[in-house]
């Protein structure tokens, strides 16, 4: 199997869920720990072409610098949305598996499992 690699943050539940189920699997990931060192713009742009999302579809809405910078404005360039990002990695969705050609949200943690082995 090709690389495969968690964007990962060990303080959420769901990020902890999927990167055991990698290892119950005898995955050894390569794991990010994205809120130190986040992605750049062509990582990150990399990534969302994986998954098949828009920028929206891979940003936390929740997150309260979502609401600081106004990112719900719907005008916003999917470049800008990349640049918040990168620049407040707490917006990117967790966790992200990512394989050579594809990547998914481990939204629940066991829908990653479709992309490994590919």
């Amino acid at each position: 199997m090709s690389r495969v690699t968690i964007y990962h943050n060990p303080k959420c539940s769901k990020s902890r869920q999927t990167l055991e189920l990698l290892e119950e699997k005898a995955i050894d990931p390569a794991i990010v720990l994205y809120l130190e060192n986040p992605p750049t713009e062509t990582e990150l742009k990399e990534t969302l072409g994986k998954l098949g999302i828009s920028a929206r579809g891979l940003i936390r809405s929740g997150e309260q610098v979502y609401k600081d910078l106004g990112l719900d404005d719907e005008k916003l360039s999917e470049d800008a949305l990349i640049t918040a990002m990168v620049n407040n990695p707490i917006l990117i969705e967790r966790p992200v598996v990512i394989t050579k050609n594809r990547a998914k949200i481990g939204r629940p943690p066991e829908s990653v499992l479709e992309i490994l082995d590919q």
